[in-house]
């Protein structure tokens, strides 16, 4: 009996804790975005509507397709893709908003390893 009101009351806490998503603020708009990976710092400021988000990365523009699977995934495909790795979808998930930001990770689709970086609404 201990052990269940324990378990009941770790569960309750835990809840009380979770993360808010409000995913759908942040299907469109202006953004700049932040990632690290190995230790290096990835900025990026991109525009997103339904259909397209238009990427500017180090001097470079990129467009991509925008296909939402849920509220808070989303699989980007690169309209003209100029080499081998920008033919390879990438999958983004939301895991966390702010009324002005989100954290997400991301990574190729169908690839174990992830990166993180958070979005700011510009």
């Amino acid at each position: 009996m201990k052990n269940t009101l324990l378990l009941l009351s770790v569960l309750l806490l835990s809840s009380c804790y979770q993360s808010e998503r409000n995913c759908t603020d942040f299907k469109t708009g202006k953004f700049y975005s932040e990632s690290t990976t190995n230790g290096v710092l990835y900025t990026s400021e991109f525009i997103r509507t339904e259909t397209l988000q238009i990427e500017t990365y180090n001097n470079r523009v990129d467009s991509s397709e925008v296909r939402w699977i849920n509220d808070c995934e989303v699989i980007f495909r690169t309209i003209n893709p100029k080499n081998m790795a920008e033919q390879k979808d990438i999958h983004l998930k939301i895991l966390t908003t702010t009324d002005s930001s989100y954290t997400y990770e991301y990574s190729y689709v169908g690839e174990v390893n992830k990166a993180k970086g958070t979005a700011y609404r510009k």
